[in-house]
């Protein structure tokens, strides 16, 4: 039982999806309908850019280049800028989570050798500025986060669509963030010019490098539908299988099996006529508002995934679900992971996280709700 409450509280997006899909497959009983539920596509995409990312990071790649930004910083005004564009720059390429993964251990790094001083006025404000800059970055392509590519998919628009669809919002989180720093900073003049950072290894092999940036590659061709899916899928694996298994550890399983239970609920609720119909009388003309509440209470992913059935405005489930990423703390699952960080570092830390962290969240999403309305 102990083991049970454990997992649930570890992984209870994981587990609420297991669960819905169980007890609607006992409304809807279980058939051969059930494999066209699953959408194989986006599940072999995000299992291989997983792959990709975790390799990537193995090789401190994204470290180094941190490292060598950070270089040529001078006072903490700057450093805070680097640290929160990383994680806004990179998660557009390598998913929110990885980027915070990456960015939120190498910010508690670069404070803590400036020293408790700095570590306590910055470390906090600096994070929660990474972890929003990380969720909203990632909205800018269809790879920057699962539910981008899920509905990206979906939609079957191309990759320009989608870009533009979302430049509007991304430089309005730009401008958010440039101006919270500004006034988070705008009485600091402490100088940072004798921090000195830890040295990341350069692979002396480039064989393995070389190899993930094509790997990347065509992953980015198969999202642009110019390649099938199969051959990054493939590749990727036997890549891995030979040269680098340890990767098969660090990828997010949780995540594809979370992905599959909430396809099949989702697939056994458009079957049941009298919730289809329900669903899509709440949702028509909603959309967006319907999607920034979901994600608030079931965050972004799951809610994208359960309202793309009952409506085919792709696209403001798309602007929706990535503001909607703002908000509480679990309105996006890539959130807890800066927050875990925090407490893993400093348990007394947690709830003044917690209130900075909203109050920002609640900012930024009331600024990005107007310019839904006006951009509308």
């Amino acid at each position: 039982m102990k083991s049970a409450i454990s997992f649930f509280k570890k992984e209870t997006v994981l587990s609420i999806a297991i669960i819905l899909a169980v007890i609607s497959s006992f409304i809807v009983l279980p058939n051969k309908d059930y494999i066209d539920y699953i959408d194989f596509r986006t599940l072999a995409l995000l299992f291989t850019l997983m792959g990709i990312t975790q390799g990537l990071k193995k090789l401190n790649v994204f470290d180094i280049l941190g490292h060598k930004l950070l270089r040529t910083c001078k006072n903490v005004k700057s450093i805070i800028f680097v640290l929160w564009g990383l994680c806004f720059a990179f998660s557009m390429l390598i998913t929110n989570d990885v980027a915070l993964i990456t960015f939120v251990p190498f910010s508690i790094i670069v404070f803590s050798l400036l020293g408790n001083e700095y570590k306590e006025k910055w470390l906090l404000p600096t994070v929660v500025l990474q972890t929003i800059a990380a969720n909203l970055g990632s909205m800018l392509t269809p790879i920057g986060n699962p539910q981008n590519l899920y509905l990206y998919e979906k939609s079957s628009q191309g990759f320009a669509s989608f870009f533009f669809l979302m430049v509007p919002y991304t430089l309005i989180s730009l401008l958010l963030l440039v101006a919270t720093t500004l006034v988070f900073t705008r009485k600091s003049d402490e100088r940072t010019d004798e921090l000195v950072l830890p040295l990341y290894e350069i692979p002396e092999n480039p064989v393995h490098l070389i190899s993930y940036i094509l790997l990347f590659v065509f992953c980015l061709l198969t999202v642009f539908h110019i390649i099938p899916v199969y051959i990054p899928l493939i590749v990727t694996a036997l890549f891995l299988l030979i040269f680098d298994r340890d990767i098969f550890k660090n990828i997010d399983y949780s995540l594809l099996i979370t992905f599959v239970g909430f396809f099949i609920f989702v697939g056994n609720m458009k079957n049941i006529t009298a919730i289809h119909s329900f669903l899509e009388r709440i949702i028509e003309g909603r959309e967006i508002l319907v999607a920034i509440l979901s994600s608030q209470v079931i965050s972004n992913v799951p809610a994208a995934l359960l309202l793309s059935a009952f409506t085919d405005n792709t696209n403001a489930l798309i602007i929706g679900t990535n503001i909607g990423g703002l908000g509480t703390l679990i309105a996006s699952m890539a959130s807890l992971i800066s927050f875990k960080y925090i407490a893993k570092d400093n348990r007394d830390k947690r709830l003044p996280y917690f209130k900075l962290f909203t109050l920002l969240n609640i900012l930024f999403l009331a600024v990005l709700s107007i310019s839904i309305l006006i951009l509308n």
